[in-house]
């Protein structure tokens, strides 16, 4: 059976809180924002990721989970700062390091990025997603 564009809507649980709406960019790989993520541009510069040389910047990043380093928490803080990172972040398993990140840049500097596990089946990069608060405080994610 397949879903219509209106009716894609899914939940999810927050690792962190909060709204955003933007085009999806998403990646069947993990990425590590410790070495895969340039801080002052957004880019993806892993050479070995097939994101390599695409912009976070704006975007709903879509992915299994992140990987490695716990120094990806500082680098996605960072990003946040410089406003090079993503609106925000959909994921299939939670990741607190990822987590990490976006709370210190939260208490540090204001700046809300909301973070997201949910199923990411069938979301496709250029789509435009939302990421909502439900009434029960869970992650609402829909294609608009």
């Amino acid at each position: 059976m397949t879903q219509s564009v209106a009716a894609f809507e899914r939940a999810g649980s927050f690792q962190l809180a909060g709204a955003a709406e933007a085009e999806a960019l998403v990646f069947s790989q993990p990425l590590s924002f410790w070495g895969g993520i340039d801080a002052e541009t957004g880019e993806i510069i892993d050479h070995s990721h097939p994101g390599r040389g695409q912009n976070i910047a704006g975007k709903i990043l879509v992915m299994p989970s992140g990987r490695g380093s716990s120094s990806s928490s500082s680098v996605l803080a960072e990003t946040i700062r410089r406003s090079t990172a993503p609106a925000g972040i959909l994921l299939e398993r939670p990741d607190p390091i990822l987590a990490v990140g976006a709370i210190v840049a939260e208490f540090l500097y204001d700046i809300h990025m909301p973070l997201v596990v949910c199923d990411i089946a069938g979301i496709v990069s250029g789509e435009r997603i939302a990421i909502g608060i439900r009434e029960d405080g869970g992650a609402s994610v829909r294609r608009i």
